[in-house]
């Protein structure tokens, strides 16, 4: 496996459940963590739906429609040939960080026929993750596009497939033509230690982005 260590904001960690209700104290009774909304978003088949799974401390809430003989004859599997289904709405789950802090996590649809729920999606987003296939880099331009417009923080996650990376991360960045200023890493979408530093890139950045 290939993945790439990225900052960790100091105090935070992954836990595995709900931290325990708190007791009272001198201080009072602990507030519950902070809710924070995150897009995961991406090309189609690039490893969203996989993302939310690997780090969902609940079970992923998924809207998986089979891919029709007319759906595969739109949507590219030359690289994904096993894929059988595809995100038509969202994939949800979350992950406690901390006491203090709780991640909601909402994948996109891949497809531009689903584009309509994007904005729906981003609404109260703290940030992004871009997810990228070295193999098809033009499959998340719309995704690079989107959160620029909208001046929303985000990252790019190059998923490496198979321990495999088709470009370097220099490559990629010039390719998609995004500034120094949008954090680039490695990370491999079904180990949830690679997936949860790949958000705690986006969150540095989001946090960084709402002190300024």
């Amino acid at each position: 496996m290939v993945s790439a260590p990225s900052p960790t904001p100091e105090g935070f960690r992954v836990t595995t459940a709900l931290p325990s209700p708190a007791t009272a104290g001198p201080a009072g009774p602990a507030r519950p963590p902070l809710p924070v909304k995150m897009v995961i978003a991406g090309g189609f088949g690039v490893g969203k739906t996989t993302t939310v799974a690997a780090i969902s401390e609940i079970e992923p809430l998924t809207t998986e429609a089979s891919i029709t003989a007319v759906a595969a004859g739109v949507d590219d599997l030359t690289h994904t040939p096993h894929k059988t289904t595809t995100t038509v709405a969202m994939d949800f789950g979350c992950i406690t960080l901390d006491p203090t802090l709780k991640l909601y996590l909402f994948g996109t649809p891949g497809q531009d026929r689903f584009g309509f729920m994007w904005d729906d999606l981003v609404e109260g987003a703290l940030g992004g993750l871009v997810i990228v296939d070295t193999r098809r880099l033009d499959d998340c331009f719309a995704a690079v596009d989107y959160f620029e417009n909208k001046g929303l923080p985000f990252a790019v996650g190059v998923n490496v497939f198979d321990g495999s990376l088709g470009h370097d991360l220099d490559e990629v960045r010039w390719a998609l033509d995004i500034s120094d200023s949008v954090p680039l890493v490695l990370f491999d979408a079904r180990e949830r230690g690679s997936v949860r530093d790949a958000l705690l890139v986006v969150l540095e950045l989001a946090l960084e982005r709402a002190g300024r």
